[in-house]
């Protein structure tokens, strides 16, 4: 069962997935996204990736370092990334 931030970070992730994609394109595919889904079975690349970061960033005030790029690129599945905002979050708390 996932937690409030991974129910957060599922939901951005579906919101930027089905507004690229157009309506009713993924619908179906969107609906089983869980913390171990790849990104790339969503068809997500490093392009995607930005955006998703940071419709995060907005959605939780908080900042990606740029210049920390590469690690983010590390980042396989939507559990990766709850942790990896779940890190940032401690971090300015």
């Amino acid at each position: 069962m996932a937690d409030q931030l991974a129910t957060q970070v599922i939901a951005t992730i579906k919101n930027r997935i089905e507004s690229e994609s157009g309506e009713g394109t993924t619908a179906s595919l969107v609906g089983e996204i869980t913390t171990a889904t790849e990104l790339t079975s969503l068809g997500v690349d490093s392009l995607g990736l930005a955006d998703i970061l940071w419709d995060v960033e907005q959605a939780h005030g908080i900042e990606i370092d740029m210049n920390s790029a590469d690690a983010w690129s590390n980042l396989k599945n939507v559990g990766d990334v709850v942790e990896a905002v779940r890190g940032l979050l401690a971090k300015e708390a």
